[in-house]
C-alpha cells in the first residue's frame, strides 16, 4: 500500500480520485480546515507550511509512512511575499519536517511549478531550454525545485511545470472576453499555452508512478495558439465581438510537450478549443474557480 501526501487544493484532489484506492492511502495538508466527506479520497489535516508551529504537530507516525508526495499549493496573491512562503520557504519547510524515516523511504515527490520560469521566445521550448531568472515568481518555484535536490535522495524528485490551467469553473477568461475588458495582443510573440486542469492531474498520477523518471516534465496540450487566435475563437464560439487588438511586446513561447508524451502521457484535451468548443454554452453555469492564467 503507497501512502500519499497531498499539500494543495483543486489540482491534488483531481489527482487522488485518479488513484486506485486499494493500492493507495491518501492523506492531504490543507491551510484551512476541511469537513470531511466520504466521497472526497483525501483524509485532511489542517497545517500550513508557512508556519513551523503548525507542521510540528503533524503526527510523526503517520508522516513517517508517507511513500509519495504531491506538493501543488496556491499562492494567496501574486505577491512575492506569498510565492516567497510557498515556495522558497514552505516547500524547503514542509520537506524539512518530514521524519527521517520518511525521507529514507521517499519513492516520489512531484512539485507542480509552471512554466512562468521561461520568458517569451518565437521558438519551441522544452526542458533544456535555459530558464530566465526573471520576476519573483520564478525566482521561488526555482528555489523550489532546487529543493528537490538538496533535500530528497536522487531520483526521488520530480518538477513538472505547467502551463495555464482551464476547465471547469475556471471562467475569468471567458468572462473577460463576453465583457469587453481583454484586448488581444498584436503582432508576433504572443503565445497561448494550455492544459485542462483533468490533463494536468493525469500528469501528476502518471509522474507518481512513472519508473525511471525524468526530474524535469513540462505538463501542456499539444498546441501552443496564438493568444489573438485563441481569443477570436473563443468569443466567436459565445458569440460576443471580437476583442481589440493592442500592440504588446512578447509576452509568450511555444512549449513541447515531446517529453511528457514520450513517457506514457496523454492529454484527453489535445487542444483548448477542443474542450471550449464542447462546453462553452455550458461553462457559465457553474461556480467561478481559480485563474486563468497564460503561461
Amino acid at each position: 500500500m503507497n501512502t500519499i501526501l497531498l499539500v494543495g487544493g483543486e489540482l491534488c484532489e483531481r489527482t487522488a480520485r485518479l488513484l486506485d484506492p486499494a493500492r493507495w492511502t491518501c492523506i492531504g495538508l490543507r491551510r484551512r480546515r476541511v469537513v470531511p466527506d466520504r466521497e472526497n479520497p483525501i483524509s485532511w489535516y489542517q497545517a500550513d507550511v508557512r508556519s513551523p508551529q503548525s507542521l510540528a504537530l503533524l503526527d510523526d507516525d503517520l508522516f513517517s509512512r508517507i511513500t509519495h508526495i504531491l506538493y501543488a499549493p496556491s499562492p494567496d496573491s501574486r505577491t512575492a511575499l506569498h510565492y516567497a512562503q510557498t515556495y522558497s520557504l514552505g516547500f524547503r519547510r514542509m520537506l524539512s519536517t518530514l521524519p527521517a524515516r520518511c525521507v529514507r523511504n521517499l519513492q516520489r515527490c512531484v512539485l507542480v511549478s509552471s512554466s512562468v520560469v521561461w520568458g517569451p521566445s518565437e521558438d519551441w521550448v522544452d526542458e533544456s531550454t535555459p530558464v530566465q531568472h526573471t520576476g519573483f515568481r520564478a525566482e521561488a518555484l526555482l528555489d523550489a525545485e532546487a529543493a528537490l535536490e538538496r533535500f530528497l535522495p536522487p531520483g526521488t524528485g520530480i518538477a513538472l511545470r505547467l502551463s495555464g490551467l482551464y476547465g471547469p469553473g475556471r471562467l475569468r477568461l471567458l468572462q473577460g472576453l463576453q465583457a469587453g475588458t481583454i484586448q488581444a495582443p498584436a503582432g508576433p510573440g504572443h503565445w497561448a499555452n494550455r492544459i485542462h486542469i483533468d490533463d494536468a492531474a493525469g500528469a501528476c498520477a502518471h509522474l507518481l508512478t512513472l519508473s525511471d523518471p525524468q526530474p524535469l516534465y513540462i505538463g501542456t496540450d499539444d498546441r501552443p495558439l496564438p493568444t489573438a487566435e485563441l481569443y477570436n475563437a473563443l468569443t466567436r464560439m459565445m458569440k460576443v465581438a471580437l476583442p481589440a487588438l493592442r500592440p504588446l511586446a512578447p509576452s509568450g513561447k511555444r512549449l513541447s510537450n515531446a517529453r511528457l508524451r514520450a513517457s506514457g502521457w496523454r492529454p484527453t484535451w489535445p487542444t483548448a478549443l477542443q474542450w471550449y468548443a464542447e462546453n462553452v454554452e455550458v461553462a457559465f453555469s457553474g461556480p467561478v474557480s481559480g485563474a486563468n492564467d497564460l503561461r
